[in-house]
């Protein structure tokens, strides 16, 4: 519940208790230090609802002072509202909660006394000392196991000594409480700087009769208290025939400080069995210390499959420029697994020093390493150029073909002509493929797509088919003005299979400076099929780009008088329905001249007259010479949908009506703008009653017909 909702709920309470509290004596206690707890102390003083007087001990939990202490704890014996009540008084400081806290727990009992010392343990009391003591030794094994806990918490030398003289004597849960409690008082310890107080507590829990779980707690706690002198203990669990140790070795394993353990860890790696060895390993990698990654090195050379696998796969995380040596011979293992493992992990290595040692690699590799080499080299965008290029001519495919991707990711625009020869002039059909593909990679990255281009271009006029489409594909990419103008050429002097890629290109081109030449070719290239790709192109920059709408209503009007089909032409009134003013609506009546025309130039010409800003009389002249007479609209009622299956639409189509009787409602058909199907798999109608300058009329639409109101 919000804030400001708690308030008014408390100062409404508030005004309800007024009359009750002059009843209370003048030696209550404070009504609060601020408006929140006051209005607070109000409601706990009142009559009001549990379910109110449980908000404002949450309220005091947050604004609360001293002065709410005593009207919390008289809550502490009511068991609905207890648990609020203690919420309350763990959060106010100060010595008074803490005294009403103690007072209560002398008197309580059952569930209600395992609360108050609950909260006595979160407050950390030591002033409830001889209260928890006493609880200790209580009869109910709930009560005592909350004081063993809480004694815990306050991790005093005497909760302390408290603990440890029950803790051989108690039994059951009991025992595992006074055990948990005792963890807690050497966690205290331990963040107290006493390390080997705290050792020594963990000690004689691990060391006592008590469940797995605690003694699993206390190895590890004593453990990690242990410091530098960790090792022992630490190997201790690793050789453990026992799971549970040998688990807790491992995760503790992550946590010890670096120093002496790791050459311990490093140690015992062959004593373990294949399986254990490649858990530890995995371990030491998250620890990252020299001697792990050393160990992992040595791991990863020789050895069983599993311990090898196991540390080739944790260098990636772990190693470093150390590690790339005995990773690369891995990654031309003749086992998949380790040579998967092994390139992962080199794919995964970070940092300049480990693409020098690459670089510095890559100059006298050769057989399996070559490629891989140059793989790393593109994947890490390593500049090698000089190595890369000299690849491209190996007698060895797979070297080429590494070569070719690596220049893809690497190559510059001076030495772009490289992957443009290899395009022009391939090998055979795969090295023309993967050229195809390293040149688009290379060209779409360059800073300068102006000498990008002409890098492309210089070769197009000579080059045969099959490069010229890659070719132009790269220009078209690219763009530019150099790429539009050579693509432009080829689609007006180009042979047909140029004309065919190059008209494709212009129309998908991403930016409006095509437009001026997909409109002289739709003017002039003689195929349909090509001259169509032309106008359409141009009527796509005009209906998706940002231009001045001046600008648009311009190429609309030039792009319907180039339009040669019913088809091109209703696209060009798509265009003037989303960009709607006083041009484009003259634009859609020249249009409505055309009975093929007509109905799309009448939804053209409602949608813009809707959206004008003003009304205008010229504006409504030319909707009346498409049929569209000016009237006094107003919708009555509009439902949609099947036999009884219907939904109310009256309000979406009040908002796109206006003074037309032809209402446009822009979305993608009626199932959508009329938010969702209310008669799945049925045929559904529209259904609007209407009066028309005051006469009633009722009209009824197919499914996404369009909305046409006949005058009564």
């Amino acid at each position: 519940m919000m804030l400001n909702t708690l308030f008014r709920r408390f100062i409404l309470a508030t005004a309800l208790a007024a009359s009750a509290s002059l009843a209370i004596p003048s030696a209550r206690a404070a009504d609060g230090r601020n408006d929140l707890e006051k209005a607070a102390i109000a409601v706990l003083r009142s009559d009001a609802a549990e379910a109110d007087k449980a908000l404002a001990c949450k309220q005091i939990a947050i604004f609360g002072s001293a002065d709410a202490v005593p009207d919390l704890a008289a809550l502490l014996d009511n068991e609905k509202l207890h648990s609020w009540a203690r919420t309350g008084l763990e959060a106010i400081p100060g010595p008074e909660a803490d005294g009403a806290l103690r007072a209560a727990a002398a008197t309580l009992s059952g569930n209600l006394l395992v609360g108050t010392i609950n909260s006595l343990g979160v407050r950390k009391d030591a002033g409830a000392l001889a209260v928890l003591t006493q609880r200790l030794a209580d009869r109910d094994p709930d009560v005592a196991s909350a004081a063993a806990v809480a004694l815990g918490h306050l991790g005093t030398l005497p909760a302390i000594s408290a603990l440890k003289s029950a803790l051989p004597r108690a039994n059951g849960a009991v025992q595992s409480a006074i055990a948990e409690g005792c963890i807690y008082a050497a966690e205290e310890l331990l963040a107290a700087g006493k390390a080997s107080d705290a050792a020594a507590l963990y000690d004689e829990v691990r060391k006592a009769p008590v469940p797995a779980q605690r003694k699993l707690e206390a190895t590890r706690g004593a453990i990690l208290a242990r410091g530098d002198d960790a090792a022992p203990l630490l190997i201790e669990q690793l050789q453990s025939p026992e799971q549970s140790l040998f688990r807790l070795g491992l995760t503790t394993a992550r946590e010890v400080k670096q120093g002496k353990c790791d050459a311990a860890l490093v140690a015992e790696l062959p004593k373990l069995p294949a399986a254990r060895a490649a858990l530890l390993l995995r371990a030491l990698a998250d620890r990252k210390s020299p001697a792990a990654v050393e160990a992992l090195i040595a791991a990863a050379g020789k050895g069983g499959k599993e311990t090898r696998l196991a540390a080739l796969e944790s260098l990636g995380a772990a190693g470093n420029a150390k590690a790339l040596a005995v990773l690369l011979e891995g990654a031309v293992d003749a086992d998949a697994d380790l040579a998967r493992a092994a390139t992962a992990s080199i794919s995964s290595l970070s940092g300049t020093e480990v693409n020098s040692e690459i670089k510095k690699r890559l100059s006298n590799a050769q057989g399996k390493l070559l490629p891989m080499l140059l793989e790393l080299v593109g994947q890490r965008r390593i500049d090698a150029i000089p190595p890369a290029l000299a690849a491209v001519d190996s007698q060895d495919p797979a070297t080429r073909a590494a070569a070719l991707a690596a220049l893809g990711n690497i190559v510059d625009v001076e030495r772009l002509p490289v992957l443009v020869s290899q395009v022009v002039k391939p090998r055979d059909e795969t090295d023309a493929a993967n050229a195809k593909k390293a040149l688009l990679t290379a060209a779409i990255r360059m800073p300068d797509r102006e000498a990008c281009s002409s890098a492309v271009v210089a070769p197009l006029s000579s080059a045969p088919a099959a490069a010229k489409q890659v070719l132009l594909e790269t220009l078209g990419a690219v763009g530019g003005t150099k790429a539009l103008t050579a693509v432009a050429a080829a689609a007006k002097n180009g042979d047909d299979a140029q004309k065919d890629v190059a008209s494709r290109l212009l129309g998908e081109w991403m930016t409006p400076d095509a437009a001026p030449v997909l409109l002289d070719l739709s003017k002039t290239l003689a195929e349909d099929k090509y001259r169509g790709r032309a106008i359409r192109g141009f009527i796509r920059i005009a209906r998706q780009f940002k231009l001045e709408q001046s600008e648009r209503a311009k190429m609309a009007l030039e792009a319907f008088s180039a339009a040669k089909t019913a088809a091109e032409k209703k696209l060009v009134l798509e265009v003037a329905r989303r960009y709607p003013d006083m041009e484009m609506l003259k634009l859609a009546a020249k249009a409505g001249a055309d009975d093929e025309l007509k109905p799309e130039s009448r939804i053209a010409a409602a949608a813009i007259v809707k959206k004008l800003p003003e009304e205008s009389a010229e504006a409504y002249a030319l909707a009346k010479g498409l049929g569209l007479e000016k009237v006094s609209l107003e919708i009555v009622k509009a439902t949609y949908g099947s036999g009884d299956r219907q939904k109310d639409v009256t309000d979406v189509v009040r908002k796109n009506a206006g003074s037309l009787p032809l209402i446009y409602i822009a979305g993608n058909g009626f199932n959508a703008v009329f938010g969702g199907d209310p008669a799945p798999s049925a045929v559904k109608h529209l259904v609007i009653q209407y009066t028309i300058d005051g006469q009633p009329g009722e009209a009824m639409i197919e499914e996404n017909g369009t909305i046409v109101l006949a005058t009564p």
